[in-house]
């Protein structure tokens, strides 16, 4: 199920009705710190790479 261009602008109008012009960009704010705060965690989760492999990758 695929969203069109004429369902997403419905979308749009009803969460700008919703919450109002304010409301709605301090929703978006909090979303995209929310996004970034989570993409810094997952990156910090990563095992860093051993010597041996960074080694190995640089005579390849």
């Amino acid at each position: 199920m695929r969203l069109g261009t004429t369902e997403i602008l419905l979308l749009l109008v009803l969460a700008l009705v919703l919450f109002g012009g304010g409301k709605l960009a301090g929703v978006g704010k909090a979303l995209g710190q929310s996004i970034k705060e989570f993409k810094k965690e997952v990156k910090e989760e990563e095992p860093p790479a051993s010597a041996e492999d960074s080694a190995e990758t640089k005579d390849e």
